[in-house]
């Protein structure tokens, strides 16, 4: 069975089952996994004493060790199974943890309800479970804003990136990217602590993003009700984003949601005057995080096609 195939398999378990509850009871998560192990690793070797260039170098091959770690066990893995249908479902069942495309909806969800309702302490509480800013002070406007965004970011870090690298290098492909992505959320920060030892992590997040990113915004755009609005903001604003990549899945949902996105916003580190994309938009109500959502489905879908389409070519 072709990785893409793979790929799709594994897309289509996680939007039926998610990470059930009992089983992240009973054995955690591959992400949390690989959390304890870059936590254990940044308190090992990320000492304050240090220089600044040998916690680089000590958060460089820490990133490298734990990437590689995490594509040989995959590649041994796949080298064990004897191949066909059955090795596929196989592979597709070890990848599954690696999609979070029902987790990011039913999180972005849990923000949209209580704040249709009015309920704006707990969708304030939900937002703050996907969003690094602070959000303590945010109004319906400032909720409805960081969902959205998170939601379009979202689908290319924890759905569309995982997926590409899982159809181009099968099982190793989307672990080693699992890891990198969570090497990046955690050390990938430029604080006192993190600036220098997350430097690698951060820039090989950017590195294997680069594509993934760019495939959203135009899956995104494909699938809208307003394709040139959405190639528009991204053509003009996606490279004014504070990240390289975030920029290009947030610019085209803004554009094809008529809204704008991204802008001034609050960090522990401080506030930051962040320039919106599309600024000529409006700005989010409740209601519109439904219709996020609902461009999400679609691009959903459309991931799904392009699978099932590479699947069957290299299968020919």
């Amino acid at each position: 069975m072709s990785a893409p195939l793979i790929m799709l398999i594994a897309l289509g378990i996680d939007l039926c089952l998610g990470w059930p509850t009992r089983l992240f009871a009973r054995i955690g998560h591959p992400v949390t996994w690989a959390g304890a192990a870059i936590a254990a690793g940044d308190r090992w070797l990320n000492r304050a004493d240090d220089t600044g260039s040998i916690r680089r170098a000590a958060g460089a091959v820490m990133t490298l060790l734990l990437v590689a770690l995490a594509m040989a066990l995959a590649a041994t893995i796949t080298a064990l199974l004897p191949g066909g249908w059955v090795s596929g479902v196989i592979l597709a069942v070890l990848a599954w943890p690696l999609v979070a495309a029902r987790s990011m909806a039913d999180h972005v969800r849990a923000v949209a309800k209580p704040l249709a309702r009015g309920d704006t302490e707990t969708a304030r509480s939900a937002v703050a479970m996907i969003v690094g800013r602070d959000t303590t002070r945010l109004d319906g406007t400032g909720i409805a804003r960081a969902a959205i965004e998170s939601l379009a970011e979202n689908t290319s870090d924890g759905i569309t990136a995982p997926l590409f690298w899982g159809a181009l290098l099968g099982l190793p492909g989307i672990a080693g990217y699992k890891m990198i992505n969570t090497l990046d959320s955690m050390i990938g920060y430029r604080t006192p602590r993190h600036e220098a030892f997350g430097w690698a992590a951060a820039r090989l997040d950017d590195v294997v993003n680069w594509i993934p990113a760019r495939l959203t915004g135009a899956l995104f755009a494909c699938v809208s009700a307003a394709p040139r609005a959405a190639l528009g903001a991204m053509r003009a604003d996606a490279r004014r984003h504070r990240s390289p990549n975030a920029g290009w899945p947030e610019a085209a949902m803004a554009g094809a949601l008529g809204l704008r996105l991204s802008g001034p916003r609050e960090y522990e580190t401080g506030p930051t005057q962040d320039p919106y994309v599309n600024a000529a938009g409006a700005d989010p109500a409740p209601r519109d995080i439904a219709r996020a959502l609902r461009l999400y489905w679609r691009a959903l879908a459309a991931m799904a096609v392009l699978l099932a389409l590479a699947g069957v070519v290299l299968h020919a």
